[in-house]
């Protein structure tokens, strides 16, 4: 202000009325900075006196104002600190006005700071000296200022924060750029702070006090700090000088909230990245035992040596699968899972078919027809799972180098060993009693279906839909079953038939349509009692002509209908076939049989959503899904010993498992199966199948993805049963999700870095549906004051104690009050919802900063 505006606002004091209570007015003019002694001995104010107040002249300027003159208006000047309690005047200045004419006086009094700490805005005067940031500091709203908030006020301010923060300031400014020349908000700090004060509080903060202090060396020093509570500093020795001796807590609570970010996160994968080249992290690591690090989730390196430990150890044959697997389940919650995922996942599945090897290790046992095939089901059928789920993950990472590495792993057991020896022995197990009656005691043939299934619920005049999905293996429906039982609230159940030969679509989808016979014409073609069954419309009219009010649609048709149109076209219809085809419509090409496994993942999405359409929409309660056929699949390129000439059959059809012809004779290396036990036969057919996996040398189609023979992958025909149980409904059961639960009684805190246990209370299977929770500590007002730790409880154990989850939190380095009450928080991280919320008091004394 300049003394024409100072003239013109203390006239304007002294020339406004009078208030109720007032005889006259006083003002006092502070000065501190003495900005305007000269002036002041030719001011004239109308309607005023102007007396100067020193600290030579307290007692008399009270004397002139109480006693002498006690009736006129007085400006008094001064640049004393009125507000000390010594002050002779301090009860007059009390009912008296203060004026400030000096840019400093007034951001003082305009942000209701103590003029004590003048000093401090003084030394930032060119920070408030522009409207925008003097806004912006003044929308805090800060109640009551310390020489430390105004400057973190300041900071936050420069940083484009809401709030003061000092976690938000520096990740602010770390987000920019580690080059110190080039990030804004540091050049920011130089012209409008202290580059001094920011590296103080740094310092303070989280322990970073080197000589030469810069924002790249700085990101390291946090990230080696944070990685230091994971594994035992005797490890870190070359790290040493990047490690805080105070403040530790902070710097993995800031690594940890950065990292846990929505979006900042893609900025810290970058730069620890630089990180690790930096500090040759690789070489670090090789000096430090396993169980040290397994937890740490700092840096992506430790994903590649828990990695490369599980597969080193795999191909040195040592037989740790369980604690491999628990490795592989423990990543699932660190920060770079998702990177390694698929590699993950082959690994997991590699270490499942190395397991199954183990436990078999003495061989697949010859034995009869009826046992392997019930061993097949209740076991040998998870080593096709475990192959199929490998390859799923490797297709999604085919360029990682060990991944190439586990594929070798993984062929030699599924192929040569698991294959080789099932396959062969089936095929040994056939000969004698299968190829004469193809039939199993006890085992219901798929031409069997409709008479045996189906038509009862016809008989009892109940609503049914049939699902047929080509090409759908057993160890798949047994994998569908799986998921509509924990994600529906209806029962499913898994059943099994076996298959016709030749394992073909056009026979395998005529036996399970209603029918009295089936054969085959001079052609080749499948008749269901003498009629044509090839293709959906000569189905759909064999399904009509036997049951009144039934259709058939294929499964795309009706996805592409809304809910109405669905209600509609369905409405009256007592018996639904529906036929689904993503699995073969994919392998059975030679173009794209590799993605046969990708196929078989949408399939089952596809599945589950039609049977979920059925039962939301239609209103369907009984579901049955099945197959006309399985197959056989094997990624790796066959060898000529894989392969067989095709004999001189007078031969009906020939494809590459299969033929059919009429004469019959025992051929080398084949098996001859009458088909008298399968159809009518007028035509007096034999197929000719190869033994085990072996397929004929032929032109055209696919070589890999195959089916049409008599193994056990292409025979054993899945049939789910899903019975549709409404809420309320007798027999229904509701889909929960598990809880998670603390399980410590103790709810105080004493000590800044603290182990919890946690429990899922109950095992995750039918019905029970698995839950990840996100879990911290916070403030009444919820603040973060603590890292984050992740459980996914989905373990399917009886035992409860292997449902225990340990885990270790740190605190921030602050002031806490053994009087407030602070929060264990337990979050779904799937719908956002705060499932446990338990109080604690936190009493750390005097040892929190020392991490004892």
């Amino acid at each position: 202000m300049n003394m024409g505006q100072i003239v013109s606002a203390l006239s304007d004091i002294f020339n406004a009325p009078l208030k109720e209570e007032e005889q006259r007015k006083l003002v006092f003019w502070v000065d501190k900075d003495n900005e305007f002694t000269e002036e002041i001995e030719t001011l004239v104010i109308d309607k005023a006196k102007i007396h100067t107040l020193t600290d030579q002249n307290q007692f008399y300027t009270k004397y002139l104002l109480e006693e002498e003159d006690p009736t006129s208006s007085y400006l008094i000047y001064t640049n004393l600190d009125l507000t000390i309690e010594d002050n002779w005047l301090a009860d007059t200045v009390m009912y008296s006005k203060t004026f400030y004419a000096d840019r400093i006086s007034l951001i003082l009094s305009d942000l209701h700071i103590e003029p004590s700490l003048r000093a401090t805005v003084k030394k930032y005067e060119r920070f408030f000296n522009n409207k925008d940031r003097f806004r912006k500091f003044s929308a805090f709203g800060i109640g009551s200022f310390t020489e430390e908030l105004i400057e973190l006020s300041i900071m936050s301010v420069l940083c484009n924060l809401k709030t003061p923060n000092f976690e938000d300031v520096l990740k602010t400014i770390l987000m920019d750029t580690l080059d110190d020349a080039e990030n804004k908000y540091l050049s920011l700090i130089e012209r409008f702070f202290d580059l001094d004060v920011f590296w103080s509080s740094v310092a303070n903060y989280c322990g970073y006090e080197q000589e030469v202090k810069t924002l790249k060396n700085l990101f390291i020093h946090l990230s080696i700090t944070a990685f230091s509570h994971s594994v035992d500093e005797k490890y870190l020795a070359e790290l040493n000088d990047f490690i805080a001796k105070r403040s530790k807590t902070n710097a993995l609570v800031f690594v940890d909230h950065w990292m846990h970010h929505k979006s900042d996160y893609v900025k810290f994968n970058d730069y620890i990245e630089m990180v690790e080249q930096e500090i040759n992290l690789p070489k670090v690591i090789q000096t430090i035992p396993l169980d040290q690090f397994k937890q740490a989730d700092i840096f992506p390196y430790i994903d590649r040596a828990i990695i490369i430990h599980i597969a080193n150890s795999l191909l040195e044959k040592l037989e740790d699968y369980e604690e491999y697997k628990k490795l592989i389940k423990l990543r699932r919650v660190k920060h770079y899972y998702d990177d390694y995922e698929a590699v993950y996942e082959a690994l997991f599945y590699t270490v499942e078919m190395h397991e199954f090897y183990n436990n078999h290790k003495q061989g697949i046992p010859q034995s009869q027809a009826i046992d392997l095939y019930e061993a097949y089901l209740n076991d040998y059928h998870k080593m096709d799972t475990y192959y199929r789920k490998f390859y799923v993950a490797y297709d999604d990472e085919t360029d990682h180098e060990l991944l190439k590495k586990l594929k070798d792993m993984v062929e030699n057991l599924y192929t040569n060993w698991y294959m080789g020896e099932l396959s062969s022995h089936w095929s040994q197990a056939v000969r004698p009693t299968l190829t004469t009656d193809w039939s199993l005691p006890g085992v219901l043939k798929q031409q069997n279906f409709y008479s045996s299934v189906i038509a009862p619920h016809m008989r009892n005049n109940e609503r049914v839909f049939v699902i047929i999905s080509d090409a759908m293996r057993y160890e798949v429906g047994v994998e569908l079953a799986e998921r509509l039982n924990a994600e529906t609230t209806g029962i499913s159940e898994i059943q099994n038939m076996l298959g016709v030969v030749p394992s073909v679509t056009k026979l395998g989808m005529a036996a399970l349509l209603p029918h009295r016979n089936l054969d085959f014409d001079a052609g080749g073609k499948v008749l269901v009692d003498g009629k044509d069954s090839s293709g959906l419309e000569n189905r759909r009219k064999i399904i009509e002509s036997q049951i009144e009010d039934s259709t058939a649609f294929h499964f795309q048709d009706v996805f592409s209908m809304n809910k109405a149109a669905r209600r509609e076209t369905f409405k009256g219809k007592k018996l639904v076939y529906l036929y689904h085809d993503t699995i073969d419509a994919m392998g059975d090409k030679a173009s794209t049989e590799i993605y046969t496994f990708n196929a078989v993942e949408a399939a089952l999405n596809q599945l589950y959503d039609l049977v979920k359409m059925i039962k939301d929409d239609l209103s369907g309660t009984n579901i049955y899904i099945t197959a006309d056929h399985g197959f056989l699949y094997q990624r790796d390129a066959l060898e000529e010993s894989d392969k067989m000439d095709k004999e001189s059959l007078d031969a009906l059809e020939i494809k590459r498992r299969y033929i059919l012809a009429k004469e019959k004779r025992d051929v080398s290396g084949q098996l001859a199966i009458d088909l008298s036990s399968v159809v009518k036969n007028d035509q007096q057919l034999t197929a000719y199948v190869p033994n085990a996996t072996i397929r004929y040398k032929i032109q055209g189609s696919g070589v890999n993805f195959v089916h049409g023979g008599a193994s056990l992958q292409e025979v054993v025909i899945p049939l789910i049963s899903f019975k549709n149980k409404r809420t309320g409904q007798k027999g229904s059961q509701a889909i929960r999700k598990i809880d998670i639960k603390l399980t410590n009684t103790t709810r105080k805190i004493t000590n800044s870095i603290f182990n919890l246990e946690f429990f899922q209370t109950e095992k995750v299977g039918d019905k029970t549906a698995p839950r990840t929770v996100a879990i911290h500590m916070t403030d009444e007002e919820g603040t973060i004051l603590s890292n984050e730790e992740t459980i996914i409880g989905d373990r399917p154990f009886e035992n409860p104690s292997d449902r225990t989850f340990k885990l270790r939190f740190v605190l921030r380095s602050i002031t806490y009050d053994r009087n407030k009450s602070y929060y264990l928080l337990i979050k779904d991280t799937e719908t956002g919802l705060v499932t446990d919320k338990i109080p604690f008091t936190i009493n750390l004394g005097i040892v929190s900063d020392f991490d004892f």
